[in-house]
């Protein structure tokens, strides 16, 4: 949708779900230029909304806003107990040998190079993202691939991709310089998750802009 319906894909009383586009940041940063943000942008349309999760400034895709303080609790429980079911798509360097996998690698702040996170075994937190290849484009050498992670740090997705040598297209932060684009080729499609009002299993798509 257009930025004028705030990219809207639902709402209800408890909830928003909106795609956000690539390159918008998902909440407040730094410094002037962090004031506009998705949230920024929602609250001004909806006072009630409140933050439940993020995106990176660089990904596209579904994310969730709580409609006031009951549904934030609610919501933000879900979530911290893995009770949300996400999908990613994503275009990836190289052609990936094998049709599915696990990556189970750890993750901690790369702190002289941050924002970067790295995989770090001996203080690393736990993470695992579970792929799935959806098709080969072997004239331009990418594996369009299906994401699902398990664990939500920070940039995981990115450094697991990376490190299974397979890097997203488009990432500043994790990919060689020659496989720049015009935006980062990640996008969260689907979204699962139970309803803060009574619990009920809602899904949520948009389609890939890639």
């Amino acid at each position: 949708m257009s930025g004028d319906d705030l990219w809207l894909v639902f709402r209800d009383e408890a909830l928003l779900v909106l795609d956000k586009p690539s390159g918008l940041l998902a909440v407040q940063g730094r410094g002037a230029d962090g004031y506009d943000c998705l949230a920024s942008r929602v609250q001004q349309r909806f006072a009630d909304a409140r933050v439940v999760h993020r995106l990176d400034q660089a990904t596209s895709g579904l994310i969730v806003f709580a409609r006031g303080a009951a549904a934030q609790r609610a919501l933000s429980m879900v979530f911290a107990e893995r009770r949300v079911h996400k999908r990613y798509e994503a275009l990836v360097a190289g052609l990936v040998a094998d049709d599915e996998g696990e990556i189970d690698l750890p993750l901690a702040a790369d702190w002289p190079n941050r924002p970067r996170q790295q995989v770090d075994r001996a203080r690393g937190k736990p993470s695992t993202t579970c792929w799935r290849v959806l098709g080969r484009d072997t004239a331009a050498g990418v594996t369009r691939v299906a994401l699902e992670p398990r664990t939500g740090r920070s940039h995981q997705l990115r450094v697991h991709l990376a490190a299974l040598g397979h890097p997203i297209l488009g990432d500043t932060l994790y990919a060689p310089q020659g496989l720049s684009r015009e935006r980062l080729m990640l996008h969260a499609t689907e979204l699962t998750l139970p309803h803060p009002t009574d619990g009920r299993q809602v899904h949520f798509s948009c389609p890939v802009p890639f």
